[in-house]
């Protein structure tokens, strides 16, 4: 049976230069191997893999792509945010399908289960997806340094009394309350707010959380089947929920 997700009691985030701060540092990693690996291409004897060069190049496109949506979602007034009967399936598969690249670049399996069948739940599809995909990155990049016993993130739905919990789940036990809330306070600040998930500033995670926010909504850690994950939890279209 699901695992009714932990609901936290924290400040709402805020798109200021906090979370633009970890976004920059977040880009440094890519920009940097990208540099690297151009370099040692251009040594006598190099070899440059351009499609690696590509994955991260646009890795890191669309978590900056994520940043600007999120800004937009949080400039809108919240009556004119255009929520929509959404298919909780098709948002986790094409996140994945984004994600994959970059996955597969970290030797990280991605697999989706969705716990049920119900109907669409409202939400930014845009914007779920967006957030969807941000926190794949984070944790794409963050599982190889865990003693994980499996390098696999499941992309998982299931319902809870409140609606449809909807995220990403691996085995990393450290993925817990605490750490969410003290890198809400550290992030920005620390270059790794995150450190007992992630080596990084985990932007990613945080990029996700403003999105969620902008929505209505909040980013919540969650276990489920045995593992643990950050996702958030969705409503289900009134107009279906007695159906």
């Amino acid at each position: 049976m699901a695992t009714v997700p932990i609901r936290e009691i924290a400040p709402p985030p805020v798109l200021t230069q906090h979370l633009l701060l970890s976004v920059v540092e977040q880009m440094k990693l890519p920009l940097m191997s990208i540099a690297r690996r151009a370099e040692f291409g251009g040594l006598p004897g190099g070899h440059t893999d351009l499609s690696e060069i590509r994955v991260t190049a646009d890795a890191a496109v669309q978590l900056l792509d994520n940043y600007i949506l999120g800004v937009q979602l949080a400039s809108q007034e919240a009556s004119l945010m255009q929520t929509e009967p959404v298919a909780i399936s098709s948002v986790l598969h094409n996140a994945g399908q984004r994600l994959q690249p970059i996955a597969k670049s970290y030797g990280v399996e991605l697999d989706m289960h969705i716990d049920g069948k119900y109907g669409p739940v409202m939400a930014h599809r845009r914007g779920l997806e967006a957030a969807i995909v941000s926190l794949g990155y984070a944790l794409v990049e963050a599982l190889p340094a865990q003693d994980a016993p499996q390098l696999k993130l499941h992309l998982s739905a299931h319902r809870c009394r409140y609606g449809i919990v909807a995220g990403i789940y691996c085995d990393t036990e450290q993925i817990t309350t605490d750490a969410l809330r003290v890198g809400r306070q550290l992030y920005g600040r620390a270059r790794q707010p995150v450190i007992n998930v992630s080596h990084t500033s985990g932007a990613g995670i945080f990029v996700a959380d403003a999105i969620l926010h902008a929505m209505q909504s909040q980013l919540t850690t969650s276990r489920y089947r045995r593992l643990y994950g950050l996702g958030a939890v969705l409503p289900l279209n009134p107009q279906l929920q007695l159906v």
